[in-house]
């Protein structure tokens, strides 16, 4: 196989994506090269975007792709080419991607590509692992963008007594409610009680997150820190924590085994017809038009919950 020619999508300056030729080269053994249909925009790359590259150099982003598998390298077992796949692999706001197979993971069939962001469901799917709600358990989600309506969808589906979904966009509260939460909050609505939830997971990636989640958990209870915290740094209520015996959990994923595991598990879900996240990719842009894509995430108009970018 020769290299081919396709295109990349580069930060070049704050807020500002170039688009521009570039050739990609045949996978070197062990490698496989993925045609990309389509990538998600994630919260947590709005700071790159925002303040440009550092140093001045172009800085290529994207690690939610769904795509074909274009070419495979020497030692490759288990994929071929035309299959459909996702996974965290990167760059991939790009017409291509090299990747590790490791990190690649086949979409089933009945998953509609166009829905099989593989990565952001992963990471919800290990955050609910790690989360363990108990059987019976009062449960709130604080932040309702993306991952944490997804999070609330996989609560309202487990033996949980209760699940409250909060956030400050009536929008994303009327979008939790289409999918079956019943008690929807605005973090600052006089009927949240402190202590009151078994189970808490921020979602907002906020200090206001943090600090309510502090609130809510109920003694004994476990804090899930699901949102993404990128600066500045944040202040932990370390001695409320330590008075209530709480059990927190850091629902980062880092070990790329862990996450593709998960995200097998979060599209076998959505084979089963059990997660629909339809509903909530609510915004499409071409790669041509990748900057208002970002635009649309900074500014959440009415109705956003998340954004996709198609090659």
């Amino acid at each position: 196989m020769t290299s081919i020619t396709g295109r990349v999508a580069e930060i070049t300056g704050p807020r500002t994506f170039t688009v521009r030729e570039h050739r990609f080269d045949p996978p070197r053994p062990g490698e496989v090269l993925v045609k990309v249909d389509r990538v998600g925009i994630c919260a947590s790359d709005l700071h790159d975007w925002r303040t440009g590259p550092a140093g001045g150099r172009p800085l290529r982003l994207g690690h939610e792709p769904v795509g074909t598998v274009h070419a495979v390298g020497a030692g490759v077992t288990g994929l071929s080419a035309g299959q459909v796949v996702t996974g965290r692999l990167v760059p991939s706001f790009a017409s291509h991607v090299t990747a590790d197979p490791a990190d690649i993971v086949v979409v089933p069939e009945g998953v509609d590509p166009a829905l099989a962001f593989g990565e952001p469901l992963g990471c919800v799917v290990e955050g609910y692992r790690r989360a363990r709600p108990a059987v019976g358990a009062r449960t709130a989600v604080i932040g309702l963008g993306f991952m944490g309506l997804v999070m609330a969808r996989l609560l309202v589906q487990s033996p949980v007594c209760e699940v409250w979904g909060i956030d400050p966009r009536e929008d994303a509260r009327d979008a939790a409610a289409a999918l079956g939460v019943t008690r929807l909050f605005h973090p600052d609505d006089v009927e949240l009680e402190p202590s009151s939830a078994e189970l808490v997971v921020e979602a907002s990636g906020t200090q206001a997150g943090l600090d309510l989640a502090t609130v809510l958990a109920a003694e004994h209870g476990a804090l899930s820190i699901l949102g993404y915290h990128r600066g500045p740094a944040r202040a932990i209520d370390l001695t409320t924590w330590n008075w209530k015996a709480l059990d927190v959990v850091n629902a980062h994923v880092r070990d790329g085994r862990v996450l593709a595991d998960a995200t097998r598990a979060a599209l076998r879900l959505m084979a089963a017809g059990r997660l629909d996240v339809a509903p909530l990719l609510t915004h499409e842009y071409p790669l041509d038009r990748i900057d208002e894509a970002y635009q649309a995430l900074d500014a959440k108009p009415h109705g956003f919950v998340k954004a996709t970018v198609t090659l």
